[in-house]
């Protein structure tokens, strides 16, 4: 029977989806590698973690670094074996198109740079590791944005579908090396990130209750997790409907 990962290692750590999976996994004999960019921020997260009995240690980076990431990762697995790495670091784009149409350039890049390439700049490094040891667990978080382009935000969409592609591919490669890939849609969840959409945050779940999701299965060896089911619904129905509808529907939401 599956014990569980024994070392966790978690970008964007320091608030929302990332510090409720810190706190979720922190127990004894856990060993945590967080990291994040805001110290103070990091540094909360990781007594708390430490508080319940978890060997924490914390490094402040950006994962649009390439080079840094993949020096981060040859730390955690210097200090253990890193049994699951869950890529969660990422930035909004909901309030691009608050004053008119279109989205800047730049904004667009900067969301993909951090979003996707921010991704597999921490998995690719440690990709290797676990197939040679035939063992791992990597989840991917993207966003229930990913499966259906949202007006309110088209780069944050496209980022999130990249990342959905990136790692269903991944996964079909992986696993027959022993190696499990998992990609995580979560709806709208409490999180300062989210406190910014500019409209209504449907079926809103707390950082806590989604972290015990995502963990429940993940332990299950779930390749796809998708939260909360209405959603789940709502995103496949209007990929399935003819593309009129979906607009019509989806353009409504826009300034609610």
């Amino acid at each position: 029977m599956d014990s569980g990962p024994g070392h966790v290692a978690i970008t964007g750590a320091s608030s929302g989806i990332g510090a409720a999976l810190a706190h979720h996994y922190a127990g004894p004999a856990i060993t945590l590698s967080l990291l994040a960019r805001n110290r103070e921020r990091l540094e909360r997260v990781a007594q708390d973690c430490r508080a319940r009995g978890a060997v924490v240690e914390t490094a402040i980076g950006d994962v649009r670094d390439a080079d840094a990431m993949a020096a981060w990762i040859a730390a955690c697995e210097a200090r253990a074996r890193l049994d699951l790495l869950i890529a969660n670091a990422g930035i909004g784009g909901f309030a691009a198109l608050a004053e008119g149409v279109g989205e800047p350039a730049n904004k667009t890049a900067a969301i993909m740079a951090t979003n996707m390439l921010g991704v597999a700049n921490c998995v690719a490094p440690l990709l290797p590791h676990m197939v040679a040891r035939r063992g791992g667990q990597i989840a991917i978080i993207s966003s229930l944005a990913g499966l259906t382009g949202l007006p309110q935000a088209p780069g944050y969409s496209a980022s999130k579908a990249a990342l959905g592609a990136y790692g269903d591919a991944l996964r079909r490669q992986a696993l027959p090396h022993g190696v499990r890939v998992s990609v995580v849609y979560p709806g709208f969840v409490e999180t300062p990130m989210s406190q910014g959409i500019p409209h209504r945050r449907l079926f809103l779940w707390s950082a806590e209750r989604a972290a015990a999701h995502i963990a429940a299965r993940l332990a299950r060896g779930k390749g796809q997790i998708v939260f909360p089911w209405q959603l789940h619904v709502a995103a496949w129905a209007a990929r399935a409907l003819p593309h009129g509808f979906a607009d019509a529907i989806l353009m409504r939401t826009r300034h609610r």
